[in-house]
């Protein structure tokens, strides 16, 4: 097993080691203003990171190298533009090299703290490779650990959104790849946010399948791994696996009381959209008001209106 790539891909562990070791060096010597640390997440960073075989044997990277560039407290705006304009040029010629997308979320260790009852922050913390400056121990310090039972249930429904979206835009794509890659996502994600509903979430991709014993979220944990042309199975059917956890997820939340309106929620909602939007769904958090939106344009076959994608840039 390799400590970037899942399975038995010892030549391309290899090359993520050198890689993210060039680039660690890279970075120091930028002597960025205001960056505490770097750090290797994604499937890479967990060690669960695919590998595509062609058919004569060549192996290549498949999944976007993603690293987190985490700034020191109290930093401006400008500041963290600044981070991300000096590491723009290393993320540039890293994926010309490449092949794939070498990409650097900067964030705030405030914004760290703030979403660290996210998925996407708990998965983080529990797998990443130190690339420069501070270790991920000192960076996620302040970052209380979850175990994997305790996501909330909008986590289930933040999946739910990020997965019918990119199922959307596999409909409208005519890349073959990446509509295959899509729909392989949406099986996963549609797995993963039953068991967070479920309170029995794991942090391996192999113990979620263990977990579900799903014929077909187990053949989308080996295509993660192992990529190939073709998905799992048809958008069609994707869909419609897509449109059932939805109903199933959302009653969940309802008879839990993890879905309620609120003032709260609703005058959030205002402040950042400087609308009311849907009346059916006001009071409601901001991620489930976009799922139940998603869920007519997912269910008619519709081209995702721009509103729609804005509501999800802007709440994601």
């Amino acid at each position: 097993m390799g400590r970037y790539v899942a399975g038995d891909a010892p030549a391309m562990d290899r090359l993520v080691a050198d890689t993210v070791k060039s680039i660690g060096a890279e970075i120091e010597s930028l002597h960025v203003p205001k960056l505490g640390g770097v750090v290797l997440g994604g499937g890479y960073g967990r060690g669960e990171g695919g590998v595509f075989i062609a058919a004569d044997g060549r192996q290549s990277l498949y999944n976007d190298l993603d690293f987190f560039a985490i700034a020191v407290d109290g930093v401006s705006d400008a500041d963290l533009a600044t981070i991300a304009d000096q590491l723009e040029p290393v993320s540039r010629r890293w994926t010309e090299t490449l092949g794939i997308d070498v990409d650097f979320t900067v964030r705030t260790p405030w914004r760290i703290r703030h979403d660290q009852e996210r998925l996407m922050i708990q998965e983080l913390v529990h797998g990443y490779f130190d690339v420069a400056g501070k270790s991920g121990k000192e960076l996620f310090a302040d970052v209380e650990s979850r175990e994997p039972s305790q996501f909330p249930w909008t986590e289930a429904v933040r999946l739910l959104v990020n997965r019918g979206v990119g199922l959307m835009l596999a409909q409208e794509s005519q890349d073959r790849v990446f509509a295959a890659r899509n729909v392989n996502k949406c099986i996963l994600g549609v797995g993963d946010a039953r068991l967070i509903a479920k309170g029995g979430y794991r942090w391996k991709a192999t113990e979620r399948a263990d977990a579900l014993r799903d014929r077909l979220y187990t053949s989308a944990m080996e295509w993660k791994f192992r990529p190939r042309p073709d998905g799992v199975c048809g958008w069609g059917e994707a869909r419609g696996i897509w449109l059932r956890a939805v109903a199933e997820i959302m009653a969940a939340g309802q008879s839990s009381g993890a879905l309620r309106r609120s003032a709260y929620q609703a005058v959030r909602w205002i402040v950042r959209r400087k609308t009311l939007g849907e009346l059916q769904t006001v009071g409601y958090g901001p991620v489930v008001r976009i799922l139940r939106r998603l869920e007519r344009v997912v269910d008619k076959r519709q081209p995702i209106p721009a509103s729609l994608r804005r509501d999800w840039e802007i709440f994601n």
